[in-house]
């Protein structure tokens, strides 16, 4: 039986209680209206019927008495005025009577007595009565008309038959007290124990509660924190009706899962600490290597380089053609590779030793990066413009170096058959800035995206355009340890878009430029003539 009271769910507690209580009270509510009935019912008995035939039958009487003292007052005085006691008795009489005949209209016995007294009275009016009211006023009353008044048989025969009627309605009056105080008894017994039932009921629906909900909850609550403190191993015990008992086992379950996979992720923490201490030892050693071998490198590189300008110089014509190329080939591998080392050890330089991060203005750079592509734009013909650029966080020289790479990269992938027109643009964006430095020239096809920004990878031959791969592995580089990102603009198809993201800078003043500079540069923008070769100021000598 405790098996199958533990397999009910909270809905069907709560059911089978909300049911019973509805049935006890219905029939507390049945039982208190009976008993209110029934109060109201005796209780009109009493003030409807036993009382007011009471007091009608007492009234009754007194006119009968009225009458017989006005009747013998006029014989035995001769005054007429005696008269109107009469009239007054027998108007009483009149009115009485109609009373109790609409009282007794349901009660036969009660009816068959106001019948006799009614009779008694006709006869004692017959007999002494009406020969009285026949002697006219100043008349001398006949001797037969005395004795009938002197007769006491007629009169006391009708008042016994009243008293008799008053007796009974008396008693019913008083039986009609007594049930109403019964009544009234059992009134307040029935609604002290409809009371005494609703407190108990409601004692027992708070133990039950109590009992099947709030402890057993409470309880679980208990067991949630005490895991929810970080005691993985503290187990949660079912209680409680099935739902509970449910939702116990459910978190018991999820709490052994969270003890399996915070002891895995210990283990893996402890592992990845391991790795990471010997990967940060590894990349020290390798940063250290990169940088001792560039340097190692770079000297006899130098002496190689020196002394092949040296042979081309002095024995320059003296040999054969193919000697002479051989010497410019050795010269020119020499001249890349001392290039390729100067690039590798500026890309290793990013992110090993702390930028030097301040507020960047972005217009700023782009005017030194400008200036520095100044020749290469004019042999170019190239067309660059620029947007009102922000102002962000970050180390300048590095953005300098990403600036100039992208603008660099825009002018150099030209078609070969119309100067190429380079725009900058910035946009804020959720705390950061996008910022994209787009051309029409050759494109590039979307499906390299990735490629284009792995170290040492080339979309074209060396023969077609010069570099060596590094300049879009090194904006990725600068870019990313700066906490932005970049990529290709797939969508943007008339030539190449490059997209990258800068944080804001702090302060009231780095989200936009300045309002002159940002004036002159929007000016210049949409309502001026494009920067092009003409306007590029001749290098200084």
């Amino acid at each position: 039986m405790g098996t199958r009271r533990h397999a009910w769910d909270t809905r069907r507690w709560l059911l089978v209680g909300v049911t019973t209580t509805l049935v006890v009270s219905a029939l507390l509510s049945a039982l208190g209206a009976w008993v209110f009935s029934h109060s109201t019912a005796v209780n009109g008995r009493l003030v409807d019927y036993s009382s007011p035939a009471l007091i009608a039958a007492v009234r009754l009487e007194t006119a009968y008495a009225d009458q017989d003292a006005a009747v013998r007052g006029y014989v035995w005085t001769g005054d007429a005025s005696l008269l109107d006691g009469y009239a007054m008795g027998r108007a009483t009489e009149q009115e009485q009577a109609a009373v109790l005949r609409e009282l007794f209209r349901d009660d036969p016995t009660a009816s068959n007595e106001l019948r006799v007294v009614q009779e008694r009275a006709r006869a004692w009016q017959d007999r002494v009565v009406r020969p009285v009211l026949a002697v006219p006023p100043g008349s001398e009353p006949p001797a037969e008309v005395r004795a009938a008044v002197a007769d006491t048989s007629a009169y006391p025969a009708l008042r016994t038959a009243a008293r008799e009627q008053q007796h009974r309605l008396q008693r019913q009056r008083d039986s009609a007290r007594a049930d109403l105080q019964d009544v009234r008894d059992l009134r307040t017994w029935v609604f002290s124990g409809i009371a005494l039932v609703v407190v108990g009921g409601a004692i027992m629906v708070f133990a039950g509660l109590r009992h099947g909900v709030t402890r057993p909850m409470s309880r679980l609550v208990a067991d949630a924190n005490a895991v929810a403190g970080g005691d993985f191993r503290h187990e949660i015990t079912p209680t409680g009706p099935a739902d509970l008992r449910a939702l116990a086992d459910a978190m018991e379950a999820m709490r052994r899962r969270l003890a399996d996979e915070l002891a895995f992720s210990d283990d893996t923490r402890r592992r990845l600490d391991e790795q990471a201490t010997e990967l940060r030892r590894s990349n020290a050693d390798l940063e250290q290597f990169a940088y001792v071998a560039s340097h190692d490198l770079q000297e006899p590189l130098r002496k190689i380089a020196s002394f092949c300008r040296l042979l081309d110089k002095r024995y320059h014509g003296q040999l054969d053609e193919r000697a002479d190329r051989y010497l410019d080939f050795a010269v020119d591998g020499a001249v890349r590779m001392q290039t390729l080392i100067d690039d590798l050890l500026a890309f290793s330089r990013v992110g090993r030793s702390p930028a030097t991060e301040t507020s960047v203005d972005l217009n700023a750079v782009y005017e030194t990066v400008i200036g520095d592509l100044d020749l290469a734009i004019r042999d170019a013909h190239a067309e660059v413009r620029h947007d009102p650029l922000p102002t962000v966080r970050g180390d300048r020289t590095q953005l300098s170096l990403v600036m100039q790479n992208l603008i660099a990269n825009a002018v150099k992938f030209r078609k070969p058959d119309r100067p190429v027109r380079v725009s900058v643009e910035a946009e804020a964006m959720d705390g950061m800035w996008r910022i994209s430095v787009s051309d029409d020239g050759i494109g590039i096809d979307p499906s390299q995206a990735d490629r284009i920004f792995v170290i040492f990878q080339r979309l074209h031959t060396r023969e077609a355009y010069s570099g060596n791969g590094m300049g879009l592995a090194m904006c990725k580089k600068i870019v990313e340890f700066h906490g932005g990102t970049i990529g290709l603009d797939p969508e943007y198809t008339t030539g190449t878009r490059i997209v990258f993201t800068l944080p804001s800078a702090d302060g009231p003043d780095a989200e936009r430029p300045g309002p002159e500079t940002a004036s002159e540069r929007r000016t210049a923008h949409r309502g001026g003539k494009p920067r092009s070769l003409a306007e590029v100021p001749p290098p200084q000598p």
